[in-house]
């Protein structure tokens, strides 16, 4: 697990290690990765947000994968925790990150849901993406972020046992941290600064032959 040292250095630049605040809804980020939809239910149980809206279609990672949209999946996986039915939204129309951002504020709206502080959740390593895609697509907004509690071992493991292997649950994470410079520049989320290090880090990843969910 040669790979295991530089990984760690882009996951920790990834994950922002927000404390979570009290907010009117929170909002789980579609994924494979039913462990969002365990943690925005825990966070209902302790009293941070009285709803819970999940929002995900089927993206680049899901299609072929999951029978079914990812927000139908992790409601199941909310209800299966207690979160009672009627406090749940489903948002399953969404294919990427911008859309998961606007579809979420149009749900809420049309249903007159209070917004002013939204709670979210999302892998480790999407956190400051997804911060930095706020500031884009929402920026007015009041957002906090948090994540499954895991580690990296841990985080392989669950990915694993929902199907993603080794080699390609490893590549996504280094295809995330790809992202965050390149569309910064395209204008899909506000500019980060990123640390040499993390770089020397994605380089050394990619040497390794991680390198199956680039973005061109």
């Amino acid at each position: 697990m040669d790979y295991l040292e530089p990984l760690q250095v882009i996951w920790d630049y990834l994950c922002l290690h927000q404390k979570p605040e009290k907010a009117d809804c929170i909002v789980g980020f579609g994924n494979f990765n039913t462990n969002i939809a365990r943690r925005a239910a825990e966070l209902y149980h302790q009293g941070y947000a009285p709803k819970i809206l999940f929002t995900g279609g089927l993206g680049r990672n899901t299609e072929g994968l999951l029978p079914e949209p990812e927000a139908v999946r992790f409601a199941k996986v909310a209800m299966d925790c207690g979160v009672p039915e009627g406090d749940i939204l489903i948002e399953d129309r969404s294919a990427n990150t911008k859309e998961n951002i606007q579809f979420t504020r149009a749900l809420l709206e049309a249903r007159g849901i209070p917004h002013d502080h939204i709670l979210g959740v999302h892998q480790p390593f999407m956190e400051r993406r997804i911060v930095a895609a706020m500031g884009v697509y929402w920026p007015e907004l009041s957002f906090s972020v948090t994540s499954p509690q895991v580690t990296i071992p841990e985080y392989l493991d669950d990915a694993g046992k929902q199907g993603i292997g080794e080699e390609p649950a490893v590549s996504v994470i280094v295809g995330d941290f790809q992202r965050m410079d390149l569309y910064a520049k395209k204008g899909y989320q506000i500019p980060q600064e990123i640390p040499e290090e993390a770089w020397q880090a994605f380089r050394q990843l990619v040497a390794m032959g991680y390198d199956k969910q680039l973005a061109k």
